[in-house]
């Protein structure tokens, strides 16, 4: 069930042409794998955690997508340009500066283009339900009414999670707020949306997070969330990655 009651799903709708993976982070939580390797490199289920994003990216129909690089950034580039296959890669390399995930999109503004997109953190991993999840997205995007659209997991269902929620939804799907100090919210944020660039407006210098965005957004009215429907897994720690294992393992 998406919670976008009053939404009708396009089936016809277009999946974006072009996608932000976020794969810069330091990765401090995954120590010690990471000392030798970013993160998005450290295998589950055997290959590389940026290796799903992109399987889930292809699956989609996405055809570009743009990959900003920071910690380790050569491994990184090599391994874009040498095992990644069937989609067109575009590097930001913020190299000189760690800019986090809005700073990130802005850097990257140019090289994402004019269109909606899709956004993905590399770390996080996803099993689709009865449909296609960023399918899902494009079908519920409404660029009349929204400038951003989060794919949402229930607290309860997120896999290997240790946080309290980060959002409130209306019967509408419209998040209404971000969770409260000392408070559960009931939606996790999956690591997957769809933005429009309008929403990469009136940033501050140096490094900051998309929740800046996100806000302005949220009390414009034009955050939404749509529920997934499939598995999620947070693999943000080497403790997670044999628990995430053992259940894809049983299917």
């Amino acid at each position: 069930m998406t919670r976008l009651r009053s939404i009708r799903p396009n089936p016809d709708a277009r999946v974006p042409e072009t996608a932000m993976v976020m794969a810069a982070g330091l990765g401090k939580r995954m120590r010690p794998l990471t000392a030798m390797r970013p993160k998005p490199l450290v295998e589950v289920a055997g290959k590389p955690l940026i290796d799903h994003v992109f399987d889930r990216l292809r699956a989609a129909g996405v055809q570009r997508a743009v990959v900003n690089v920071h910690y380790l950034a050569d491994a990184m580039e090599a391994h874009l340009k040498h095992r990644v296959k069937g989609i067109e890669i575009a590097v930001s390399d913020e190299r000189a500066k760690l800019l986090e995930t809005g700073g990130g999109l802005v850097k990257a503004r140019d090289l994402i283009g004019n269109d909606p997109f899709v956004c993905v953190n590399s770390d996080n991993l996803w099993v689709d339900g009865p449909v296609d999840s960023i399918r899902l997205l494009a079908a519920l995007w409404d660029d009349a009414r929204m400038d951003a659209l989060l794919l949402l997991v229930p607290l309860s269902q997120a896999q290997s999670h240790r946080g309290q929620g980060d959002f409130h939804l209306d019967a509408h799907g419209r998040i209404t707020g971000r969770r409260k100090p000392g408070r559960l919210a009931p939606y996790v944020f999956t690591g997957v949306q769809i933005l429009s660039p309008r929403i990469i407006a009136d940033w501050p210098e140096g490094a900051f997070s998309t929740n800046l965005f996100w806000t302005r957004a949220i009390e414009a009215g034009r955050a939404f969330g749509a529920v997934h429907q499939g598995l999620w897994f947070d693999v943000g720690t080497p403790a997670a990655i044999p628990m995430t294992e053992a259940v894809l393992a049983d299917g």
